[in-house]
């Protein structure tokens, strides 16, 4: 399966998080093999009482983007989307908030550290559009069956 339909398929099965894509607005733009990065276009209703991104927005960009990259695997053995089951779910996060946001827009990108048959440990950096980071994030995720 080539990036591009790995990342349509992605797309395909995660429609269903309606938290983070329809409420929250976060979009898949790609996924590989251990990997995936999200995309968010910021709007008022984003923002804390203070004007700042509130935290929980960033925390479900990187959320969303580990919950793709970590079962990346199954998305691309299943012969549909609709075959696809996702077994990997967080069971640990931590986050480190950096810097405050510049711009319209957020970029999440997740990428394996480890990976094992039942844990699995990803790291998500959050930028912002002038490329500073903005928030680190380390998930353990476990596999569930």
């Amino acid at each position: 399966m080539t990036h591009d339909e790995l990342t349509l398929r992605a797309r395909q099965v995660f429609a269903h998080d309606r938290y983070a894509t329809e409420l929250t607005g976060v979009e898949l733009t790609e996924v590989g093999d251990g990997l995936a990065v999200c995309r968010l276009t910021l709007t008022e209703q984003h923002l804390n009482a203070k004007g700042a991104v509130m935290g929980g927005v960033l925390f479900t960009l990187a959320d969303l983007a580990f919950a793709a990259a970590a079962n990346s695997e199954a998305l691309a053995a299943a012969p549909t989307a609709d075959a696809v089951e996702l077994h990997w779910v967080s069971s640990a996060a931590e986050i480190h908030f950096l810097s405050g946001t510049r711009g319209s827009t957020l970029e999440a990108r997740c990428e394996a550290v480890k990976r094992g048959r039942s844990q699995a440990v990803f790291q998500s950096t959050i930028v912002d559009e002038t490329g500073k980071m903005i928030a680190l994030i380390t998930t353990t995720g476990a596999k569930i069956i």
